[in-house]
């Protein structure tokens, strides 16, 4: 079982992060605290497409990659080049509360109706489209995912520090997960 941990003061974020880039993304997003300048990234956030959240973060401060449920796999390499190139030592994964990629079965005639609408593919093509990805994409729980994401992560770059967060779309704030 994971917990939720809220963010509303610097005295919450949890010590092993402290005055790091970890730290620094409670401190502009959750505190607004003014933004400095960067010339280069201080960490990789990988977060959900959902176009409801938006991190308040100053320019340069983080490489974003964006995809389903905050899913990272099948894009190791550009988390690698991050790493690699950009001298990127945190990693932030963010899942986030109302996720369309958890349950996903259940929006498989949404999807389909939608992409023959709006994309011009035959029923067949659509479905065939869904079966062969959903399965892939689909996420049972947003929190357990994220977790798992995360720890995933942390084993393939293990001098890496990979944090799972929340982010809340009821108020727009980040939450620690703590894994239990």
């Amino acid at each position: 079982m994971n917990s939720i941990v809220a963010v509303n003061h610097y005295s919450d974020i949890l010590p092993q992060y402290r005055e790091t880039p970890i730290s620094l993304l409670f401190e502009y997003h959750n505190f607004k605290i003014p933004f400095k300048i960067y010339h280069t990234a201080q960490l990789l956030v990988g977060m959900c497409m959902d176009n409801r959240k938006y991190l308040h973060i100053p320019d340069n401060f983080a490489y974003i990659l964006r995809s389903g449920g905050g899913n990272l796999r099948n894009s190791e390499f550009k988390v690698s080049y991050a790493i690699a190139v950009g001298n990127i030592s945190y990693i932030a994964l963010i899942g986030h509360t109302q996720c369309g990629m958890v349950n996903l079965a259940q929006r498989k005639q949404l999807f389909i109706s939608g992409m023959v609408k709006n994309a011009g593919w035959n029923y067949m093509q659509a479905e065939q489209h869904f079966d062969t990805y959903s399965k892939q994409f689909e996420i049972e729980n947003e929190i357990d995912f994220t977790v798992q994401e995360s720890i995933r992560l942390q084993a393939t770059y293990p001098k890496v520090t990979v944090v799972p967060l929340l982010f809340k779309v009821e108020d727009s704030k980040l939450y620690q997960i703590v894994q239990h």
